[in-house]
């Protein structure tokens, strides 16, 4: 699919480098937190832009907001949900979670699926805030994960 979902852009490979430093920004809180590299900044972006759906905002010209999705076979899985720090508080990610609804219905997709890192409380509550609840937490000695679900 290429064109606009919910006033969010398809991201092609020219985006890789926004997108990279978007990621770079967006989970430097989290790495402090976690007190490690969070899973995104090992991704290869070549490869996420290629073998996944990529949805970008811009806000006043600059990349602002990215959301990664994967279909699979059950479910819609949002890969990625980030925000630049200075558009935190925003909206903008009630904006691309409310996209990620809309495209799960467009693939006809009940369930979206998502993880995060335990410590990230922050985020687990915000997911949960949206109707996401906690399907498991994996340990596996490094990392804690929290696998969240939303039927929708």
């Amino acid at each position: 699919m290429t064109g606009t979902l919910a006033g969010l852009r398809r991201a092609g490979m020219d985006d890789r480098g926004a997108l990279e430093a978007l990621q770079r920004a967006a989970y430097a809180a989290n790495a402090r937190i976690i007190g490690r590299t969070p899973i995104p900044m090992e991704w290869d972006y070549g490869a996420v832009l290629r073998d996944w759906e990529v949805w970008l905002a811009d806000q006043d010209g600059v990349l602002a907001g990215a959301l990664i999705l994967d279909l699979r076979p059950d479910d819609l899985y949002i890969e990625n949900l980030s925000v630049a720090p200075a558009a935190q508080g925003s909206g903008l990610g009630n904006r691309l979670l409310a996209a990620a609804e809309i495209r799960a219905g467009q693939l006809g997709r009940d369930t979206l699926r998502l993880l995060t890192n335990a410590l990230l409380v922050r985020n687990v509550d915000w997911y949960a805030r949206k109707g996401f609840a906690i399907e498991r937490i994996d340990d596996d000695g490094s990392r804690r994960i929290t696998h969240m679900v939303r039927r929708l």
